[in-house]
């Protein structure tokens, strides 16, 4: 029964308190500067992305079998 009663006392109000403010930022979206930065985060992840492919194809080319030794 304690474990309980501690239960309803503390974690939920504050399991409740976070998920509802969570519910509240989500339906509110991204601000224009949380845009600009996920925007700035995607673009660097896509030329991340080419330079790992154009890596991959270096190694290919020059080391083969460099995959089964990773």
């Amino acid at each position: 029964m304690v474990p309980v009663i501690i239960f309803m006392l503390l974690v939920a109000p504050i399991w409740l308190i976070l998920h509802y403010r969570s519910k509240r930022q989500i339906t509110q979206g991204f601000s224009e500067e949380e845009y600009k930065q996920l925007s700035e985060l995607s673009e660097l992840a896509d030329k991340m992305t080419d330079r790992i492919k154009t890596l991959e194809a270096i190694l290919d080319a020059e080391t083969p079998d460099w995959r089964s030794k990773v």
